[in-house]
């Protein structure tokens, strides 16, 4: 079982890493989603991730149901894929797979027809919303979702267009049971001024639950290792406990 407790960070080569160890979300499983194309790909992310310090990922690929289906089967193909390839390369990284699910009708059918979900700890599951356009109903969806014994993760809520300058939406989701998680570079601009904006919001009203790199390519990755958005992490993050699921 994954330890998600803060740790001391583990120096790289310009001095600085992530203030933890574990990310519970990206898009490093090949060739299932819009993350790494192929197997080349994944394993550069992975030595990546690896020299900013992390030692534990869970690999979520999206499941959406006009772009990307994807099942138990397809995705745990692509972990063994993964994994086998990270043990070939002696790479000491401890890599799992849940998934991203988008809150769309095909959604709500796994959810009533009782198949189960894959999950990123227990009975916690990440969830999306279009960046344009608010899931319908979410009051009904957090409660089929509690219901069926789930907690669910909104991820980046920061990113959403709907949300920017409506920020007791955040507080809202929270009313309705959301865990919160936002994206490192949502701090730094990557994604424009309103995003920063919004996660700033989060993190000063200790609305968030987990942070996470939402890696999907080697762009993201170049962003995360860059020396100033290091230091900025830290800064933001300083000694507040995130990804740690005994807190929950």
């Amino acid at each position: 079982m994954f330890s998600f407790f803060r740790k001391k960070s583990i120096p790289v080569a310009s001095g600085l890493s992530f203030p933890f160890d574990t990310d519970i979300h990206s898009h490093i499983l090949p060739g299932i989603d819009d993350g790494s194309p192929d197997i080349e790909t994944s394993l550069a992310l992975v030595r990546g991730l690896y020299s900013l310090g992390i030692r534990k990922s869970v690999a979520t690929p999206h499941i959406i149901a006009d772009m990307y289906r994807n099942t138990p089967e397809t995705i745990n193909a692509a972990l063994l894929l993964l994994q086998e390839a990270v043990a070939k390369e002696g790479i000491d990284m401890e890599i799992t797979a849940a998934a991203e699910y988008m809150l769309d009708d095909y959604f709500m059918k796994l959810v009533r027809t009782e198949k189960k979900l894959l999950t990123i700890h227990d009975n916690i599951v990440l969830t999306e919303q279009s960046y344009a356009t608010p899931s319908g109903n979410l009051n009904e969806i957090s409660f089929e979702l509690m219901s069926a014994g789930y907690r669910p993760i909104m991820a980046h809520p920061e990113r959403y267009v709907f949300y920017q300058g409506r920020f007791d939406e955040f507080h809202h989701l929270k009313d309705l049971g959301f865990l919160l998680q936002v994206n490192l570079l949502s701090l730094t601009g990557y994604w424009g001024k309103g995003v920063t904006k919004a996660a700033r919001y989060l993190f000063d009203n200790d609305l968030v639950d987990f942070v996470a790199t939402d890696l999907h390519h080697d762009r993201h990755l170049h962003a995360l290792q860059h020396p100033g958005h290091l230091r900025l992490f830290n800064t933001v993050i300083g000694e507040k406990k995130f990804n740690d699921f005994s807190l929950l």
